[in-house]
């Protein structure tokens, strides 16, 4: 059931983001950036850590996932370090995902090959 719930909640998040872009004129980097908020917005009010154990990667993937890590981090950073984690917690804690985004994307553009636009 676990596998089910991941994609039923993975799936709406999903359907949600495609009826922004279908039916809004929000362009899809608002949308992305309005999910990264959504994210941190639902994990300050402490709703996002009880349906990230529910439903597992399918809400710990997407964008909201990114927003939630960023927030747990900056409050594990202000509980350390007082107010300069609230700077530097989101980065410290979203570092290994990020440096690892940036490797495999160079690792691709080496492996791949560019076709010229004009």
């Amino acid at each position: 059931m676990n596998y089910v719930w991941a994609f039923v909640v993975g799936g709406a998040i999903c359907v949600i983001g495609q009826l922004f872009i279908d039916y809004t004129r929000l362009t899809p980097a608002r949308i992305l950036t309005g999910y990264v908020v959504a994210g941190v917005v639902l994990s300050a009010v402490g709703v996002y850590k009880p349906l990230a154990e529910f439903a597992g990667a399918g809400a710990s993937v997407p964008l909201l996932g990114f927003g939630h890590l960023l927030a747990q981090g900056v409050v594990q950073a202000v509980d350390r370090c007082g107010l300069p984690g609230a700077f530097t917690g989101g980065l410290t804690a979203a570092a290994g995902g990020i440096a690892a985004s940036l490797i495999f994307a160079v690792a691709a553009a080496l492996v791949g090959k560019s076709r010229d636009q004009n």
